[in-house]
């Protein structure tokens, strides 16, 4: 059963989950560009920006998991989909939910452990921009575990009928 009541169905769900995810990424990108681009002008000019590596350290750690969120929705990870992809019925599904279990154990840990630094992080600011919070800038842990979950359990479905978890698409992770 794919549709609820109200019409939005797991399908929906993941095409607006895909676009929010796909939004957020680009304007990572986009931030990221700028912050290199004022880095290097403002650094060739002889005004080096004391800001600058830190705040490009965190962008590319945010790209990182928004991005690997992004990925996890179509099953694009590195994996072994040929083991999978040549079993057949309940061996196959066995399978894919044992390795689906372990992933999604993985990062709810993960979501668990970035909770714990944000605790450790309370109070503390970061080193270049003493007005942004350490804990905000660290944030990224417990988040991007949480949307990489969601991910895979919005393409389990799609994954489980053999496919990638995208609505048309065959295949699975890269081999």
């Amino acid at each position: 059963m794919t549709e609820s009541r109200t019409g939005v169905g797991v399908t929906g769900l993941r095409r607006v989950f895909r676009k929010t995810l796909e939004a957020i990424v680009v304007l990572l990108v986009v931030a990221l560009a700028l912050v290199v681009v004022l880095g290097v002008g403002f650094r060739k000019a002889g005004a080096a920006l004391v800001w600058y590596d830190e705040a490009a350290s965190i962008l590319l750690a945010w790209l990182t998991y928004y991005g690997a969120a992004l990925v996890a929705l179509t099953r694009g990870h590195i994996g072994v989909p040929v083991l999978v992809e040549r079993m057949r019925g309940r061996a196959r599904s066995a399978v894919l939910l044992v390795g689906e279990a372990a992933v999604i154990g993985f990062f709810l840990t993960l979501a668990w452990a970035g909770l714990q630094v944000q605790a450790a992080l309370a109070g503390t600011a970061l080193v270049s921009m003493p007005a942004v919070p350490a804990a905000l800038a660290q944030s990224v842990i417990p988040i991007g575990a949480a949307l990489f979950v969601v991910a895979q359990l919005l393409s389990l479905p799609g994954a489980l009928r053999g496919g990638s978890g995208e609505p048309g698409e065959g295949g699975g992770a890269v081999p």
